[in-house]
């Protein structure tokens, strides 16, 4: 085992490590804080110094004495977490000299390393956005409500945003905005019931402010989703205190949420005043951008204290959904000679009590919440917070939980060897996966997971097509979960065919943002916030949402084989997608092709034609693609279910033989615009648009990601420049295998050349500045199947990391990118795991990255369960009952009393 020490003094960093193992020489580096540069690129110069040696951990030799960390440091008057920050720079465990010497330095790293596994940990105070993302990526919730992981004694401000939302509880507002009104949907920011604080001798209450506080760390433990917050307080007073809190949410009884709030006083004595409120005065104030439209969304309809409990109910304004939210508290500290005394003011119900403490005696405090609203509730919703509120006890919470986390991570944990950070950062978006939709809430809901998860307000809550990157992994995991979310699109059925016969067309259109009913949620205008103005929001015509619903209900059909929700809900859905696309499509009397007009693709730099009235633009690649994909697999499909079946939703929808034979003909004769080296054209015409000095640009403004902002800023447009936001006419690549895109391609009567996959990744590449996260995604994906493994591993480690690093400089703050989340860890099964789910069997074809040593994963194909372990020179398969797969182009039959391994080196 190679370790490198590193020794803090008062403005360096003094490393020492042995530098030849045959003559046990040992070097010593000494690297100078330069207390007018930040930090970070102090500790970025130990990753310089270090460079081309292999570690397996680092010792820190003198850090600072703290309970939470064993790795906190001082230099220069500041203090890190140098072991936070070394393990996410370097991949690798770091622990105290102190903590290997009791415990064996062996025995240290690796508890360390699982710790990291299973942790993320923040250590410090920050502000604005940054403080805002951390609360998001500490979000705990269970698929019925997302509770952000801010302070308890937070309220709303520049600094700290304690949201709770519940999925599926929209309310609509109208703003008036330059004489006219402008009409947004929400999810609704629910009143803040976490909120405790506590006085000192009939003080004021204790708020947030940096100079008052002295350290801070927050701790959330993936495996059992409770989420620990430590603070060490200096009042002005003198008075110091610590004080810990502990959250969960309650996965089984998911109405409920507690927390256990322990306060030590550290150098006093005397009269501590706890208090515990629900603040009904809260609104939707999470996004800077927004703030300018109404956003109080509910009125607060009455308030009940009684002794330890309190409830404050309320209804939202338009949508007028009722809901109340219940406390309990209880402490030893609460006797029966106790008075609780209560006020309610400007819509917030606080409640108090005090008690004698004394210097380092710990005192506990919990609250136990409940939320209920008339959307799932449909009795007495008093009672029924109440009713929950009996046995909402924390410790209970964090017990009944264990069975739920520990099945999560028996089926659904991806584990990953050799690769610290890519481990702990699979795991954050496996919880959050969790989080934002749950096998348990989920089926009493009418509701769909939305782009931020119930994580923040960006997006309004909307469901996007970011579905068709998440869903994918439920249907591996948790399939039943999947037909719930997809029961979500079934149920708007009518709302999207009510769409469509609004527009002119036949079937159904589904909305590019769907909220409560269904119906259309885009803006028509949108604020640009690097001109301050509003620009016109043609997003509405990224029909392809569509697409994504009817990919969503193709996957899991094909993955289950669940043929009664395909008979029930998925063909009906299938159809009448299809018969939009088909009313939609137009011949083109000089080509013989149809032509798909007034689209947009995924790129959302592109709305319409430079210098054209009529919206939108024409025969767009990614639709055009999967639109013949989509009429080819309901050929096939027809076999799946009963003549009768498909004669009678094909009646209900409204399709003769003669449609489904234009359904063909389109398969067949949809235009691409494809030219002579094989590159795809983006849409008809791109390859006519000048292109853009993209080097200008990033020369005058450095992030360039958004050129789109930055052109309209300038009073230009990006419609008339060969620009892209991310992947677009390779984005059906993503989605499906190659060998199927190349079968659309022939079925449509294009011969594409050779190596045509390399010059289109070229091409866009240098024409796309990433402005989505989702476009690494594709990217990632594209290069592998190109074999360009360095460049895919690249785009993979950007996008896992989108989010703990909030790469776009402050998106995170608004809520987590959902999308991004559950498509890394199909990146990570599907394309480096090799385990392909598009045919009738399992395929399995590895591209393990380099650096990780092993890679193993669960997941169910068509009732059975496989376990894969996958090496770089050997797969090892495990099943539940007898299945046939192939592997490495190998057919191989598994048993379960008998793994399989084969080797493939």
């Amino acid at each position: 085992m190679r370790t490198f020490s590193v020794r803090v003094l008062d403005d360096a960093f003094e490393l020492s490590y042995i530098s030849n193992s045959a003559t046990n020489a040992r070097k010593t580096i000494t690297i100078v804080c330069d207390p007018d540069i930040p930090i970070g690129e102090s500790l970025e110069k130990i990753r310089e110094k270090l460079a081309g040696i292999d570690f397996d951990a680092a010792i820190i030799e003198n850090p600072l004495e703290y309970d939470f960390s064993d790795t906190i440091i001082g230099v220069n008057h500041q203090r890190i977490d140098i072991g936070l920050a070394l393990s996410n720079m370097l991949n690798l465990p770091v622990v105290s000299q102190e903590t290997a010497d009791r415990t064996g330095l062996q025995t240290a790293i690796e508890n360390k390393r699982q710790y990291n596994q299973w942790h993320l940990d923040y250590y410090g105070e920050y502000a604005s956005k940054r403080n805002y993302g951390q609360e998001a990526m500490l979000t705990i919730g269970n698929g019925f409500y997302g509770l952000r992981g801010a302070y308890l004694a937070a309220n709303a401000d520049a600094n700290n945003y304690p949201g709770l939302y519940v999925a599926g509880l929209f309310n609509q507002l109208t703003t008036p905005v330059n004489g006219r009104d402008v009409v947004n949907e929400d999810l609704v920011n629910l009143p803040n019931a976490q909120y405790l604080s506590f006085s000192i001798d009939h003080q004021e209450p204790f708020t947030i402010k940096q100079e008052n506080i002295d350290d801070i760390y927050r701790s959330l433990d993936l495996h059992t989703g409770v989420l620990t917050t430590t603070m060490l307080v200096s009042l002005p007073t003198g008075h110091r205190l610590k004080l810990c809190a502990q959250r969960v949410a309650d996965m089984n009884e998911w109405h409920r949420f507690a927390i256990h709030y322990e306060l030590t006083p550290l150098n006093f004595e005397g009269t501590v005043t706890i208090f515990s409120r629900i603040d009904g005065s809260v609104t939707n104030e999470n996004v800077e951008r927004y703030k300018n439209f109404a956003s109080r969304h509910f009125d607060v309809t009455e308030t009940t204290v009684n002794g330890r409990d309190a409830i404050l109910g309320g209804q939202t304004k338009t949508s007028k959904v009722d809901f109340a939210i219940g406390t309990h508290l209880t402490s030893q500290e609460l006797t029966s000679t106790t008075t609780i005394e209560e006020q309610v003011d400007d819509d917030v119900l606080e409640q108090n009590f005090s008690f004698k403490v004394q210097t380092g005696t710990t005192y506990v405090i919990e609250k136990a919440i409940a939320i209920n609203t008339s959307l799932e509730t449909k009795t007495d919703l008093n009672d029924a917070v109440a009713n929950e509120l009996e046995d909402a006890g924390f410790n209970d919470i964090v017990s009944h939980n264990a069975a739920f986390w520990t099945h999560v991570w028996s089926d659904s944990d991806i584990e990953i060897d050799g690769d610290l950070t890519a481990q702990k950062l699979t795991r954050v978006n496996i919880f959050h996966m969790f989080v934002s939709a749950s096998p348990i809430s989920n089926p009493h809901l009418d509701a769909s997971v939305g782009a931020r998860g119930l994580h923040g307000e960006a997006y309004r809550g909307h469901v996007f097509w970011d579905e068709l990157f998440i869903l994918p992994f439920y249907t591996l995991h948790t399939p039943d979960l999947t037909k719930q979310l997809l029961l979500y699109r079934y149920r708007r059925l009518n709302a999207a065919k009510d769409n469509a016969q609004a527009e002119g067309y036949q079937g159904a259109m589904y909305p590019w943002q769907s909220a409560q009913t269904g119906d259309e949620q885009s803006q028509l205008l949108h604020l640009n916030p690097d001109s301050g103005k509003f620009d016109p929001d043609n997003s509405r015509l990224q029909r392809h949402v569509s697409l994504a619903i009817a990919y969503n209900v193709w996957l899991y059909v094909h993955t289950t084989n669940d043929t009664e929700f395909l008979s029930q809900y998925g063909l009906e859905m299938l159809l009448e997608i299809a018969h939009f696309w088909s009313s939609k499509a137009v011949k083109n009397t000089s080509t013989g092709r149809y032509d798909i007009r007034n689209v947009m693709g995924p790129d959302e730099f592109h709305e319409d034609y430079p210098n054209s009235d009529e919206p939108g633009l024409t025969n767009n690649a990614y639709t055009n693609i999967m639109v013949s994909w989509l009429f080819t697999v309901l050929h096939k499909m027809k076999t799946n279910v009963s003549a009768k079946t498909w004669q009678t939703v094909s009646k209900q929808v409204g399709l003769t033989d003669k449609d489904f034979t234009r359904f063909d003909d389109i398969a067949s004769h949809l235009t691409l615009d494809i030219n002579k080296d094989g590159v795809i054209g983006q849409f008809e015409g791109y390859f006519k648009l000048p292109s853009l000095d993209f080097d200008k640009y990033r020369k005058k403004y450095g992030n360039i990601s958004r050129i789109d902002r930055l052109l309209k800023a300038e009073g230009k447009s990006p419609d008339s420049y060969q620009v892209a936001k991310q992947a677009d006419a390779l984005m059906a690549y993503y989605n499906l295998s190659f060998n199927t895109i190349n079968n659309v391609l022939s079925t449509l009567g294009y011969k594409m050349p050779g190596e045509y996959l390399t010059k289109n990744i070229e091409y866009y590449l240098a024409r796309t500045t990433h402005g989505s996260t989702l476009s690494r995604i594709a990217y990632s994906e594209l290069s592998l199947i190109d074999g360009n493994m360095d460049q895919s591993f690249a785009f993979f480690n950007t996008a896992l990391r989108s989010d703990y690093y909030d790469i776009q400089g402050g998106t995170t703050a608004e809520g987590i990118h959902l999308g991004v989340m559950g498509a890394v860890l199909m990146l990570e099964i599907r394309n480096y795991g090799g385990v392909s789910e598009f045919e009738d069997q399992l395929v399995v074809k590895p591209h393990l990255p380099e650096s990780w040593q092993r890679l193993a994963f669960h997941e169910t194909f068509k009732g059975v369960t496989y376990g894969f372990a996958i090496a770089h020179t050997n797969i090892t398969v495990t099943v539940d009952q007898a299945a046939t797969l192939q592997i490495q182009d190998q057919s191989y039959t598994v048993t379960p009393d008998k793994p399989l391994t084969v080797t493939t080196d």
